[in-house]
């Protein structure tokens, strides 16, 4: 049979391998069968259409690069996100099974043709696909921009949280915001990297010099808490390697992502400040800078030392506040607090042990010492600011 009479006869069997080819989908692809009507009918048109397309490359082999990408033209473009590449491929596969089982007898010519053909239209699905994902990459990384921005801002809407499904966010409970400089060379898929293998959720935002990491553990909301879970700064130090040279600083936790401004306000005022301490380890705690902040006029800082600290001392007993100043002023010698407040030693060591209770701070120690020196100050400057602000009770005259 000459080339003119293959394709007069496959024009007018074109349709019958067709239906054949729909009937294969529904009987082999559990998949297919599964789908709606109009997407399956979408499916028979790239079907369809590859078959025709076929007949046309076998007459005009020149033409394969248009051909090849116009059988996908066929469907609508929410076939794309509905039928993955895999699922594309054996659409191709029984398509070209049954082509082949129909011309077969007909000559080794077409039968190379189909698998020539078959080729050509596989590596132009991967390259509808491929475009796709990148297409979908870029808008997932300007997505993801947007949200880290609006973390950072403070400037969350009532789309942040349907920005954050988008992202594909499967963290649940606790978030916090680790802030850095970018290194010269940054590698994002290697941060993603770790922290799938931390079983951490991540949004990068790249500002300039600046790399934002929003951290929240990626585990099920009913799945019991681990008690080998990694606490943030040891997630923090296992990222550390990924920013560049400088100070790396970690925001409080918080209990949801939506919530995140918070540590991320804390953790930009730790990170513009962090020189100021000399030792300070990599990655540092924001809390653990407050004094610092307080001291650049953050204002969220100087409330956290007076509710932290000054507050629930002043809740529990005078003594120890007084004990507290005592023993800051005097150089934190326990000699010459005892003198001063006429107590034994042991009492003054008594009560610095109560004050580590209730706190959590150990006085003894020289940084903690600088943070709570810097509470008391500021919460004797609020409580005499307060002290003024009530109204003098003046006698009424008789």
């Amino acid at each position: 049979m000459d080339k003119a009479a293959t394709l007069a006869w496959l024009r007018r069997i074109s349709g019958d391998i067709a239906s054949v080819t729909i009937k294969r989908l529904e009987d082999t692809l559990p998949w297919y069968a599964d789908m709606p009507p109009a997407r399956r009918s979408a499916v028979g048109l790239v079907a369809q259409a590859g078959i025709t397309s076929f007949i046309q490359w076998y007459d005009d082999p020149t033409s394969t690069p248009w051909i090849a990408a116009d059988i996908f033209a066929a469907a609508p473009r929410e076939l794309l996100r509905s039928v993955s590449l895999q699922q594309t491929l054996q659409l191709i596969r029984v398509t070209v099974e049954v082509t082949e089982e129909r011309v077969a007898g007909k000559g080794e010519n077409i039968r190379e043709a189909i698998l020539l053909y078959s080729r050509d239209v596989a590596f132009a699905a991967a390259d509808v696909y491929a475009r796709a994902a990148e297409a979908r990459g870029l808008w997932d990384a300007r997505l993801e921009a947007l949200v880290v921005d609006s973390i950072l801002t403070g400037e969350a809407d009532e789309e942040l949280p349907s920005r954050i499904a988008a992202l594909g966010w499967h963290g649940h409970g606790e978030v916090a915001v680790l802030v850095g400089t970018t290194p010269p060379q940054f590698d994002v898929d290697q941060v993603r990297r770790t922290a799938r293998k931390l079983a951490v959720d991540v949004l990068i935002g790249v500002q300039g010099s600046r790399l934002v990491l929003v951290l929240g553990r990626a585990r099920d909301e009913e799945q019991e808490t681990d008690d080998d879970e990694l606490t943030f700064l040891e997630i923090a130090s296992r990222l550390e390697p990924s920013f560049g040279p400088g100070y790396v600083v970690l925001g409080p936790a918080v209990v949801a992502l939506v919530d995140a401004s918070q540590s991320a306000r804390a953790a930009l005022a730790g990170f513009a400040v962090a020189r100021a301490w000399r030792s300070a380890p990599r990655p540092v705690e924001a809390d653990d800078l407050l004094p610092e902040r307080a001291l650049a006029g953050d204002p969220l800082a100087k409330q956290t030392l007076i509710e932290r600290i000054y507050r629930p001392l002043q809740a529990h007993s005078t003594d120890l506040v007084t004990t507290l100043w005592s023993y800051l002023d005097n150089g934190r010698s326990l000699e010459a607090t005892a003198r001063e407040l006429f107590v034994h030693p042991n009492t003054v060591r008594y009560r610095l042990k109560r004050v580590s209770e209730v706190i959590g701070w150990d006085a003894t120690g020289p940084r903690e010492a600088l943070i709570l020196q810097t509470s008391l100050i500021l919460g004797s400057i609020g409580a005499a600011d307060q002290s003024r602000r009530r109204p003098s009770q003046r006698r009424v005259p008789r």
